[in-house]
C-alpha cells in the first residue's frame, strides 16, 4: 500500500522550505517536491533586507534554509523532480500529485509554493539560442561568459541584480531597457551605475538575438527614432519579470487575471485542503521575507485543517 503524507508542499523556495519546517515541527509527515532548491532566492546576489542579516547572498541564505530543513529529516522529505508537477487531483478525502515523470504521491493536504518562472520576451532567436547564449539566470550561467560582453534585457531590480551578479566576471555589460529610465530600487541603481563597465541603454528595445551556433549579437532599436543596430555580445540575460507557475492548476483552484492563486487570510485556496503561499499567490509584496512568513502561515493553517478532518 502506497504511503499517504499528511502534507505535500510544492516548491522549495523560502515559502516552501519555511512551510516544511513548520509542518515537521508539528510532527506531520511532510514531503516537499520541487524542481530546484531555493527558487528565485538562490538567484539573488546581495540580500540586505532579510531580518537578522545585514547582508547575505541568495545562495548563502538558501543554504541556511536547507541546513535548517536537515534538522527535521525524521518527518520531512525533500525530493527534486526536474520534470515538475503535472497535475493535482482530489481522490476521496485526499489529493494525488503527479509529476511530469509519471510518479504519483498522496497527501491529506497540499501547500502550493511553486513561486514564479521567467517571462519570455518572444523575440526572434530567444528560443533558438536558449542555453547557447540566452539565459534567464545570471547567477547560474554568469560564469559561462567570463571575459566576454553580455547584454541584460530589463530595467527593474532583477535586471540590476543580474548586472551585479556578473559584474566581476564579464568584460562589458549592456543593459537594454525599454523604458526611459531604470525603475529598480535606488540603492540597486546606484550600485550598478558605479560599475565602470556598464552601459545603460534606456528607451531601447531588443528586436532579435542573432548568431550561428551560439549568440554573437543582439539587434536593438531606439524607441525614439526606430534606428536599428547590432550589438556584438556573447550572452543575453533576459530579465523582464516572471509569471506564476500555475499552468497545471487551471481548472483546479481559482486564479486571478495575473494567473496568481487566490487565497484568503488563512492561505486557503478555493479548494478545501489546498493551501498556497509566496509569490505564486495574490499576496501583495513579492519579497523573500514575506514569502517565508506566508509559508509559516500556510503550514499552521494546514495543520489546523488536518486536526479537524
Amino acid at each position: 500500500m502506497s504511503k499517504t503524507y499528511d502534507i505535500i508542499i510544492v516548491g522549495a523556495g523560502p515559502a516552501g522550505m519555511t512551510a516544511g519546517v513548520y509542518a515537521a515541527r508539528k510532527k506531520l509527515k511532510t514531503l516537499i517536491i520541487s524542481k530546484d532548491i531555493g527558487g528565485q532566492a538562490s538567484w539573488s546576489s546581495d540580500i540586505e533586507n532579510y531580518l537578522g542579516f545585514s547582508m547575505i547572498t541568495g545562495p548563502d541564505l538558501v543554504k541556511k534554509f536547507e541546513d535548517h530543513l536537515e534538522e527535521f529529516k525524521e518527518d520531512l522529505e525533500l525530493r527534486i523532480s526536474i520534470s515538475g508537477i503535472k497535475d493535482i487531483k482530489k481522490k476521496g478525502k485526499n489529493f494525488v500529485i503527479t509529476t511530469g515523470d509519471g510518479k504519483s504521491e498522496t497527501a491529506k493536504a497540499i501547500i502550493i509554493a511553486g513561486g514564479k518562472v521567467p517571462r519570455m520576451l518572444g523575440i526572434t532567436g530567444e528560443k533558438e539560442f536558449l542555453n547557447r547564449g540566452v539565459a534567464y539566470c545570471a547567477y547560474c550561467d554568469g560564469p559561462l561568459f567570463k571575459g566576454k560582453d553580455v547584454a541584460i534585457i530589463g530595467g527593474g531590480n532583477s535586471a540590476l541584480d543580474s548586472a551585479l551578479n556578473v559584474s566581476k566576471l564579464v568584460k562589458q555589460i549592456y543593459i537594454i531597457n525599454i523604458t526611459k529610465q531604470l525603475n529598480g530600487d535606488k540603492v540597486m541603481i546606484d550600485k550598478v551605475m558605479d560599475l565602470p563597465h556598464v552601459r545603460v541603454m534606456n528607451n531601447t528595445e531588443a528586436v532579435a538575438i542573432e548568431g550561428e551556433k551560439t549568440v554573437s549579437s543582439i539587434r536593438i532599436k531606439s524607441r525614439d527614432g526606430g534606428l536599428q543596430k547590432d550589438l556584438p555580445v556573447s550572452g543575453v540575460f533576459i530579465e523582464v519579470g516572471s509569471l506564476p507557475a500555475t499552468e497545471y492548476l487551471k481548472g483546479l483552484v481559482n486564479l486571478n487575471k495575473h494567473s496568481e492563486i487566490i487565497i484568503d487570510e488563512y492561505n486557503m485556496t478555493s479548494v478545501a485542503g489546498i493551501f498556497a503561499a509566496g509569490d505564486i499567490t495574490t499576496v501583495i509584496e513579492k519579497q523573500i521575507i514575506t514569502a517565508a512568513g506566508e509559508g509559516a502561515k500556510a503550514a499552521i493553517q494546514a495543520s489546523q485543517y488536518l486536526a479537524k478532518i
